[in-house]
C-alpha cells in the first residue's frame, strides 16, 4: 500500500511538468505554422528559476562558492586514490568508496553543521520552500518526503548516509527553485531536514534542520 501511495503521489507531482511539456509542443507547432504570417506574438517558455533579489543573489553565490570549495577539496582527495579499472570487482569498488570517504573525512576534519548551509542561504531555502510550495503542492511534497524510508538516518556532518536507507528523490519542480549544485552533489530530505550528500561516497557534506514547512 505504501509503495502504491508513493507512486501515485509522484505521478501527481510530475503531472504539472508533463502538462508544461505538452504546452511547449503545442506552442512550438503553432510557431512553425504561423511564423511565415507573423501572427505569433509569443511562445511557451521553458521553466525558469524564480526571480531573486540582489541580496538573495549574493547569498546564493556565496553558497555556491562554498560548494565549489568542497569540490576542490573532494577532487584533491580523489586524485590521491588508486584508479579503478573497468574490470574492477564489486569488492574493489566498495574498497575504493570507503577509502574515498575516509580521505575526504580526514581532509574535512573540524567541519560542523552550518559550515556550508550558513544562516543566509538556510533562510533563503526555507523562504523558497514556504512561498513556492503551498496548499496541494506542499501536501504532495511532504507526502513524498515522509513516505521515504529515512527513519534513523543520523544527522552527522562528515559521516556517510547509511546505504540501507532510502534516498528520497527531489521533484524537478523543486530542484529548479533551489541553488544549483554540481552533478557530484545532491540535495536530500530526512524528515523536514535537508542534507547535502556526495553522490560518489554518500558523505553528508552538511545539513539544515526544519527546511520543509
Amino acid at each position: 500500500m505504501r509503495n502504491k501511495k508513493r507512486e501515485r503521489t509522484r505521478r501527481l507531482l510530475s503531472a504539472a511538468s508533463l502538462s508544461l511539456a505538452m504546452l511547449c509542443v503545442l506552442f512550438g507547432s503553432s510557431w512553425d505554422r504561423n511564423l511565415a504570417s507573423g501572427s505569433v506574438q509569443q511562445t511557451a517558455q521553458p521553466i525558469q528559476p524564480p526571480s531573486v533579489s540582489s541580496a538573495d543573489k549574493r547569498t546564493i553565490v556565496a553558497f555556491e562558492n562554498r560548494v565549489k570549495a568542497y569540490m576542490k577539496l573532494r577532487n584533491a582527495s580523489k586524485a590521491k586514490l588508486p584508479k579503478l579499472s573497468k574490470d574492477s570487482t564489486p569488492e574493489q569498488i566498495e574498497s575504493y568508496r570507503k577509502s574515498f570517504e575516509e580521505k575526504l573525512r580526514a581532509a574535512r576534519a573540524g567541519v560542523h553543521s552550518g559550515d556550508v548551509f550558513r544562516a543566509g542561504v538556510a533562510a533563503y531555502i526555507r523562504k523558497t520552500l514556504r512561498t513556492e510550495f503551498q496548499g496541494k503542492d506542499r501536501a504532495e511534497l511532504r507526502d513524498i518526503v515522509f513516505e521515504a524510508e529515512t527513519q534513523g538516518v543520523p544527522l552527522r556532518v562528515n559521516y556517510p548516509y547509511p546505504e540501507k536507507n532510502e534516498l528520497s528523490e527531489m521533484p524537478a519542480t523543486l530542484l529548479i527553485k533551489l541553488p544549483q549544485l554540481p552533478k557530484e552533489v545532491r540535495y536530500r530530505f530526512v524528515g523536514r531536514n535537508m542534507l547535502l550528500v556526495d553522490r560518489d561516497n554518500n558523505l553528508i557534506i552538511d545539513y539544515m534542520v526544519d527546511a520543509l514547512p
